[in-house]
């Protein structure tokens, strides 16, 4: 059952300059979702602003209540978690709602397919509190987030089971090719090193420039490919052919 949204400013928010981090809990199980609005709402500059069952449910809270990031279950009945999640993706009203799926397995088919689907990463239910705090954080943020048991190396190897289609019309690879060939040599540079899963730090440091220039291809490659966060601009990196996957 949806329990009624909290407004800006209620207890544990925190001051009128930095407005609270705002969530929504998409889960068929009313307990854990129990649990996540206790540890969400006790975390200052954070609040529930709505609790869905399904993910028909999550699709109508994330209209209504205008949340920064939605923690969505994958397997859910009626519509799931991924159909939920492309809903809201391809909405242009909710352009800024990031979505982090929560899977009992956070290794196994439906993270490729929550990437895809348009989810800024991914965190296994057995997370740590702070874990699923930072993930929020993260998300809010536009940062891409693979859990710690999610390696880059994992990902690739699923994505490349995904299968890539060949180039040509219709494929992935052209489908990105335009845009990817508006991309400069440096973007272009940033964007091998990010789905590499490099930070910015590190790109920063291998390239040696500054975080704040590394930050500033990194929002240029996204608005070129039209990626919604750094979660798709990884997506796009191997599904375009840009980055190939390596199995170690």
């Amino acid at each position: 059952m949806t329990q009624p949204a909290k407004t800006p400013g209620t207890p544990g928010a925190p001051g009128a300059s930095e407005p609270p981090i705002r969530v929504l809990l998409a889960d068929d199980q009313a307990l854990l979702r129990s649990a996540f609005r206790v540890l969400v709402d006790s975390e200052p500059g954070m609040e529930v602003v709505g609790e869905a069952a399904d993910g028909a449910e999550a699709v109508e809270l994330a209209r209504t209540t205008a949340p920064d990031v939605v923690l969505m279950d994958i397997r859910m009945p009626g519509t799931d978690g991924l159909a939920a999640t492309r809903t809201i993706s391809a909405d242009p009203a909710l352009a800024a709602v990031r979505v982090v799926m929560l899977t009992t397995f956070e290794v196994d088919e439906y993270v490729v397919q929550a990437l895809r689907a348009g989810a800024s990463g991914f965190l296994g239910k057995g997370a740590e509190p702070d874990e699923l705090l930072n993930a929020i954080r993260i998300a809010a943020a536009g940062e891409a987030l693979l859990s710690p048991a999610a390696t880059k190396g994992l990902i690739a190897t699923f994505l490349a089971q995904g299968g890539s289609s060949p180039a040509g019309e219709g494929s992935e690879s052209a489908r990105y090719a335009e845009r990817l060939a508006a991309l400069t040599v440096r973007e272009r540079e940033v964007l091998v090193l990010v789905a590499g899963g490099l930070s910015n730090d590190r790109i920063a440091e291998r390239l040696a420039v500054s975080p704040l220039t590394v930050k500033t291809h990194v929002n240029r490659a996204m608005a070129k490919v039209a990626a919604r966060d750094r979660a798709q601009l990884v997506v796009i990196a191997y599904e375009s052919g840009l980055v190939r996957p390596r199995v170690e």
